[in-house]
């Protein structure tokens, strides 16, 4: 009887000293873990850095893109007319005109009549070597006007081509601004000039075939070829808006796109380029978006 009631004070003090060193054991993980929180509670948590403001009044101005930026036929026909350009023209109320005090010496028109997309990357190369504040990109309608459908720039190809040349910009000049106008609406073009027998008769020498010509044919094949051509500006207008909204420093501008321009605003040779009054129209719009406090496009 004693040696059991022996046993069983061995057995329960056993149990007590292994309780015990347990319950040390769980005292200093506890301790070591909450040592290392206390530690981390001290230091600021890390925040993400703040987008770059925009400067709604930038003082020079490089602009990028094809005919429509060079004014072309909108002074004299199958010219090019820079001084009316919606960008940096110094005889229309330009986006230049608007924003910088002295538009010719701060502003530099590298657009290139019949240029595309591929075209971009040698352009901005040229614009960067300015170190413009900020660049305007009106480019892509020559992508979709080709002589049959099949012609038309791939959507990857204009991809990769703006891609390489936002990295240009940013590469280059990381500070510098970039505007990029929607590629303008090719269909209401052809509902403008279609029942005009000028424009229908200029068409016909070869202007943006893929959309205009036939232009009063309402045949299957006709309208299936309009759509297709619609469809492919509709994904150039989703590439721009897609790339310019992963960088800080852009805005892209889908009222150029939009816009519900009258017969007007074209050219008076070829119901097809911007008019004089048309370029105008286009410096407003630009104008708009970049001196917006804050945009969305």
């Amino acid at each position: 009887m004693h040696r059991s009631t022996g046993r069983k004070a061995r057995g329960a003090a056993r149990a007590a000293v292994a309780a015990a060193t347990a319950f040390s054991a769980a005292l200093l993980v506890t301790g070591c873990d909450s040592g290392r929180e206390d530690a981390s509670a001290g230091k600021p948590s890390a925040r993400p850095a703040a987008a770059p403001a925009w400067n709604t009044h930038p003082s020079s101005i490089a602009s990028l893109g094809d005919s429509i930026t060079r004014g072309f036929d909108a002074c004299a026909i199958l010219k090019d007319c820079p001084e009316v350009s919606w960008a940096t023209g110094t005889k229309v109320d330009s986006l230049a005109r608007r924003l910088l005090a002295s538009p010719t010496t701060s502003s530099w028109n590298y657009a290139r009549t019949g240029a595309r997309m591929t075209d971009l990357p040698g352009q901005m190369q040229s614009a960067v070597a300015q170190k413009p504040q900020l660049v305007t990109v009106l480019l892509g309608a020559n992508d979709a006007c080709r002589d049959n459908v099949a012609d038309m720039t791939p959507v990857s190809a204009f991809r990769s081509d703006f891609e390489a040349s936002v990295k240009e910009l940013r590469t280059a000049l990381p500070k510098s601004q970039l505007y990029v106008a929607g590629v303008p609406d090719l269909q209401r073009l052809w509902s403008q000039g279609r029942t005009n027998s000028y424009a229908k008769t200029v068409w016909n020498l070869g202007i943006c075939p893929s959309m205009l010509k036939d232009s009063q044919s309402a045949d299957p094949a006709a309208e299936q070829r309009r759509a297709q051509v619609v469809k492919r500006v509709g994904e150039y207008n989703a590439v721009l808006k897609d790339v310019c909204r992963r960088d800080a420093l852009c805005r892209f501008d889908g009222s150029v796109s939009a816009y519900a321009f009258t017969g007007e605003a074209l050219s008076k040779w070829d119901w097809f380029h911007p008019s004089t009054q048309g370029q105008g129209e286009l410096a407003a719009l630009a104008y708009r978006t970049v001196t917006a406090e804050k945009h969305s496009s």
